[in-house]
């Protein structure tokens, strides 16, 4: 009977805003080591190495990214010999004076294993691959929901390719091919059209002879890169096979281009808040998207609290606002104190300043203040943080459903805030995640690249 695979598993995974002008830090990364990296594989002997991943921010700063690719060498060296090797990335990160991470890190778990080693990696479809990652691996494949909802799903099916390769005792062929698209993320949900049949079509393309898997690579569209486009990747026992579907598929992505749309009704701030305050039904969901704290956005952009503020908004609930100086004076205060705060701006000083109110302190926890203005209340967090499920309001002592308007700094919705939400609407706000693409400062992206470009032509 032979024994199980010895599969090494580990990574680095980070989504990285580059119109950002914050930074991720070393101390911004949650760190699994060993056994705690929590990935096991049946019939495997799985060997956790470490595995760090951080919220969407700025770019990483170079001096935290080679600590944890260090750490994680070193353990993978540790652990040799091995059969395989599994990493969990995002495909998004951009490292500062180094640029792309993922490949960065998978050529370099590479030169160690040395090139009879089988590498898998497992992406969210946000990512912007390169072909360094192609290069340095056998299998990429991607998450296939957004919002995600099969993150187990494809840790699995990546972990299922690689030991079907150490089974098979064969490598396969990748090929990827990039459509020169940029799609916000809110463009591209995948109940919708045209994302729900692109992504149906991928079982039907793993059913072809010699087809193992393949992906669609929506890519982040806030990362200034070389590299930001979608992308069809397709893994296959030959090239020529991986190579003819990628091509195929890339070229339905492109023919499609101009049908990718947000799923929720969009307009400008002012229209936004009027449409909300307007509404019979409630609660009526606005996503600040411009500053979409899930995205990389700073998370403390102000402009929504005061356009509501402006209006005479009542029964309004912004969640939340980030600002550690007005949380530790409302804290200091104590509840039913009166403020007056200068609150959020610090962040994003590009695209927002400080706002001058006042207001009563309603609601205090660890690291979050509930601030009442009037008829609206603002909850204020030490920290970047998005409000993305009913429990987050709660900590801050407020039930969502009991408002008539929410402002959440996300894009789409969250899948625990839809069954709450009688209306969603998406105010086109500016900020370092601006839905409005053409409006960003784009300097590295390959050009021309739609719709930055609305006349570009292509083929693959």
């Amino acid at each position: 009977m032979s024994s199980p695979h010895r599969i090494a598993v580990g990574g680095i995974r980070h989504e990285t805003n580059t119109f950002s002008t914050l930074r991720t830090r070393l101390e911004d990364f949650a760190v699994d080591r060993g056994d705690a990296v929590g990935i096991t594989c049946e019939g495997a002997e799985v060997v956790g190495t470490l595995f760090a991943n951080a919220f969407p921010h700025g770019v990483v700063e170079r001096r935290g990214y080679e600590t944890l690719k260090a750490e994680l060498l070193e353990r993978l060296r540790a652990a040799l010999p091995l059969d395989g090797v599994y990493l969990k990335l995002h495909g998004a990160m951009e490292v500062e004076e180094i640029g792309d991470g993922d490949g960065d890190l998978a050529s370099a778990v590479r030169g160690l294993v040395g090139p009879g080693v089988p590498i898998a990696a497992s992406l969210d479809l946000h990512g912007n691959v390169s072909q360094r990652l192609v290069e340095a691996c056998d299998v990429l494949t991607a998450l296939r929901t957004a919002p995600h909802r099969d993150i187990r799903e494809t840790q699995e099916r990546a972990l299922r390719l690689l030991c079907g390769c150490l089974d098979e005792g064969r490598r396969p062929a990748m090929a990827m091919v990039k459509p020169p698209i940029l799609i916000a993320g809110e463009s591209a949900v995948t109940d919708v059209e045209p994302a729900r049949s692109l992504y149906a079509d991928l079982a039907d393309i793993e059913r072809r002879p010699g087809v193992m898997d393949a992906s669609i690579m929506i890519g982040c569209a806030w990362a200034d890169t070389a590299r930001t486009s979608t992308a069809a990747i397709v893994v296959a026992w030959d090239r020529e096979t991986a190579e003819r579907e990628a091509r195929l598929l890339g070229e339905r992505i492109w023919e499609r281009r101009r049908e990718f749309c947000p799923d929720a009704e969009t307009a400008p701030l002012g229209q936004a808040v009027a449409r909300a305050l307007a509404a019979q039904e409630g609660p009526v969901f606005v996503s600040d998207s411009g500053d979409n704290v899930t995205a990389g956005g700073a998370g403390d952009l102000s402009l929504v609290l005061e356009e509501l503020l402006r209006a005479g908004a009542r029964r309004t609930l912004v969640g939340g606002l980030a600002d550690a100086a007005a949380v530790e004076r409302c804290h200091a205060a104590g509840v039913g104190a009166v403020v007056e705060l200068a609150l959020g701006g610090k962040l994003d000083t590009v695209n927002g300043r400080p706002l001058l109110v006042e207001g009563t302190v309603r609601h205090l926890a660890p690291g979050l203040a509930r601030l009442g203005c009037g008829g609206v209340e603002v909850i204020v967090a030490a920290d970047r943080r998005a409000f993305t499920t009913p429990s987050g309001f709660a900590a801050a002592g407020a039930d969502a459903q009991s408002y008539k308007v929410v402002v959440v700094k996300q894009g789409y919705l969250f899948p625990e805030l839809r069954p709450i939400a009688a209306r969603s609407i998406l105010a086109l706000t500016p900020g370092f995640t601006d839905l409005d693409l053409p409006r960003l400062p784009y300097r590295r992206v390959a050009r021309p690249i739609y719709p930055l470009d609305p006349e570009a032509a292509w083929r693959p």
